[in-house]
């Protein structure tokens, strides 16, 4: 399914015809290659990713060393290292397509340029950061309240979506499961 840009606005805010020109003179659309790197440990978050078709991950490299995913992305998802992009600092992270991926960018050095033309992107952008925040605070309640049983089937059966597309090693990490868990988990629920 792919979703763009625009219509993903405007299912929250209004945007004219005219706005959309100039949104799109502040976004540069490109495609990905599965596995492809956005971003690396080291660098700058440079730009917000926005997916209209495919999939990306944010993943760092715990003390083992082993990749802690932290977030996915599909259609319709933003991402992006927000701390190194709001202040320019080194990243922690690293951002990868999962499979090819069309996406939206929007450069952190015109990102305030953009809100000022576009007034009404600051509340677009503002219910997006809420219902990240809100996500994350439940993931983290999730994950201390439940069993890893049950944290991995409120997973499957509330996005499916991951499950079908993300190989089953990315899944377990992002959940804090060992992909031989998630096997076993899986073969008790078929």
């Amino acid at each position: 399914m792919q979703i763009t840009l625009v219509e993903h606005i405007r299912n929250l805010v209004t945007l004219t015809d005219d706005d959309e020109q100039v949104l799109n003179s502040f976004i540069k659309r490109q495609t990905v290659r599965r596995k492809e790197l956005l971003l690396s440990n080291g660098d700058v978050s440079k730009s917000l990713f926005f997916v209209e078709h495919g999939c990306l991950r944010m993943y760092y490299l715990n003390n083992k060393p082993a990749e802690q995913i932290t977030q996915f992305a599909l259609e319709g998802w933003w991402l992006t290292d927000l701390f190194s992009f709001m202040d320019g600092s080194p990243s922690d992270y690293f951002i990868q397509a999962i499979e090819r991926t069309t996406l939206v960018s929007i450069d952190r050095l015109v990102y305030d340029d953009l809100l000022f033309r576009l007034p009404q992107l600051e509340r677009y952008f503002r219910i997006i950061m809420q219902r990240n925040l809100a996500a994350s605070q439940l993931r983290a309640k999730y994950l201390s309240e439940m069993s890893k049983e049950e944290f991995y089937q409120h997973f499957s059966t509330n996005f499916p979506e991951f499950i079908q597309r993300v190989p089953q090693y990315m899944v377990a990490s992002y959940l804090g499961l060992t992909p031989e868990y998630v096997s076993e988990l899986r073969k008790r629920n078929s």
